[in-house]
C-alpha cells in the first residue's frame, strides 16, 4: 500500500513505484494518490484531490471525509494487509495509518516524513514507534534524525529525478501564443490546493495588475497542478486587466520562460530553484492557524528554498504581508534590479546543488525492496 496526501506526493510515489517495479515487476500496489499514480499502474482506491488541505483549521470541514477514508484505509490493511506500507509526507494521516500497520506486524516506510524539525517536534517519538525506516530528502533532516535516535537514510530529493524541460524557450513560448512582444512573463504559482488558490489567488493577480502598470506588455502564465481544475482559478481570472494564461504543462517548463515567479511555499519554490527562477514567496492561512503556527513554528523561515539554503535569499511575505501591493513591490524590484536577479539565481544553483545529485527514487526503491525481501544491488 502507498499513500500520498498532495500533488507533490503523487508525483514523486509515482517515480518510487516505477523504480520498484524495475526491481521486481510483479509488485502491485494500491492506496491513495492521484493521476500521476495511477498512470505508473497503481490501484487508486481514494483521490488525493478529495483530501488536501493545509492549516489546522482548514481541516474542520472535511475532517468526515477525511476518517472515512482513513478508517477504509485501515480496513484494507487488517483486510488485505501488505508486504509493506509507504508512507509520503501527509503526518497527521499517514502516522495515525503507521500506527495501525505496525500493530498488525506490517513494515512501515516513511519516504519524505513530516518536517518535524519545523513544528510539533514530539512527532519524531511517534515515528519512532510506528515507522521501520525513514527516508529523507532534505541534507539537514538526517543530522535531526540522528539527533533523536533514529536511523534515517538521506536519498536526495526526487524533484532531480524529474527531467528537465527538453523544449528551449522559444518553443515553450510559441505553444503559449506568446510572442517577444510579451516582456516581461511572470509565473503565478498560488498552490496546489483549493485554500491556498483561495487565499492567494487574488493578491497574485492585483499584483499583477500592479506590475503591468510599469510593463504594459507583460504577460502571466498559471501553472496548474493535476489535481486543480481550471475552473477553481477562472473566478479569480474574471475581469483581470493583465494577460494570464493557463498552463498544464511541466511547471519546470513554464518557469524556465518566466522572468519571475509569484509563489506560494511549498515544494514549487524547489522546481523555481532549480530551474533557477528568480521569485518571491507568498504564505496565508486562517488567522487562527497563523496564530498557532507562530507559537509552535520553531524555524526562522517559511520557505524550503531558504531553509535549504540556511538564510534569506529570497522575499518571503507572510499573512497579512501577503498583499497584491507587497507582492508587486518586492517583484518589480526583482525586475528592475539585474544585479539583484543574479545574484539570486547564484544562491539559487547553491540551493540546487544542495539537494543533491538526483537518484532519490531509486534509492528509496532500494531501502523498500529491502524491507520487502527483495535481493537489492546497493551503489
Amino acid at each position: 500500500m502507498i499513500v500520498a496526501g498532495e500533488a507533490s506526493g503523487d508525483i514523486y510515489a509515482a517515480r518510487l513505484v516505477l523504480a520498484l517495479k524495475e526491481l521486481a515487476p510483479d509488485i502491485t500496489f494500491f492506496g491513495l494518490g492521484g493521476p500521476a499514480m495511477e498512470n505508473a499502474g497503481v490501484r487508486v482506491i481514494h483521490q488525493v484531490s478529495d483530501l488536501s488541505v493545509v492549516g489546522l483549521t482548514e481541516i474542520i470541514p472535511r475532517i468526515r471525509h477525511i476518517s472515512r477514508v482513513l478508517s477504509d484505509l485501515k480496513k484494507s490493511l487488517k483486510g488485505n494487509p501488505p508486504d509493506l506500507l509507504i508512507l509520503i509526507d501527509y503526518p497527521g494521516f499517514n502516522l495515525n495509518l503507521a500506527k495501525k500497520a505496525h500493530s498488525l506486524g506490517i513494515p512501515v516506510f516513511y519516504y519524505i516524513p513530516p518536517q518535524v524539525w519545523a513544528w510539533r517536534e514530539r512527532r519524531v517519538k511517534k515515528i519512532g514507534r510506528r515507522v521501520d525506516r525513514v527516508a529523507v530528502i532534505l541534507p539537514f533532516e538526517r543530522e535531526f534524525y540522528q539527533k533523536h535516535g533514529l536511523e534515517a537514510d538521506y536519498v536526495g530529493h526526487p524533484l532531480l529525478d524529474l527531467s528537465l524541460p527538453s523544449k528551449d524557450k522559444n518553443e515553450i513560448r510559441k505553444d503559449l501564443g506568446i510572442s517577444y512582444e510579451h516582456d516581461p512573463i511572470v509565473a503565478l504559482l498560488p498552490g496546489s490546493r483549493a485554500e491556498e488558490i483561495i487565499r492567494l489567488m487574488p493578491a497574485m493577480t492585483d499584483a499583477a495588475e500592479i506590475i503591468s502598470r510599469s510593463y504594459p506588455r507583460l504577460c502571466c502564465i498559471l501553472p496548474l497542478a493535476s489535481t486543480v481544475r481550471e475552473d477553481v482559478v477562472k473566478p479569480y481570472l474574471e475581469n483581470v486587466m493583465v494577460d494570464i494564461r493557463i498552463g498544464r504543462s511541466d511547471t519546470k517548463e513554464l518557469l524556465k520562460i518566466a522572468d519571475l515567479a509569484l509563489i506560494a511555499s511549498g515544494t514549487a519554490t524547489l522546481e523555481a530553484a532549480i530551474m533557477e527562477t528568480p521569485m518571491v514567496i507568498a504564505y496565508k492561512v486562517s488567522p487562527l492557524t497563523y496564530i498557532f503556527g507562530r507559537f509552535l513554528v520553531k524555524v526562522s523561515y517559511i520557505g524550503l528554498v531558504n531553509l535549504v539554503a540556511g538564510k534569506a535569499i529570497i522575499p518571503e511575505l507572510i499573512q497579512g504581508n501577503a498583499t497584491g501591493s507587497r507582492l508587486a513591490e518586492e517583484g518589480l524590484a526583482i525586475l528592475e534590479n539585474g544585479g539583484m536577479r543574479k545574484e539570486m539565481k547564484k544562491e539559487l544553483q547553491l540551493v540546487k546543488q544542495q539537494l543533491g545529485r538526483g537518484g532519490a527514487s531509486k534509492k528509496a526503491a532500494s531501502i523498500a525492496g529491502e524491507m520487502m525481501g527483495l535481493e537489492v544491488q546497493s551503489d
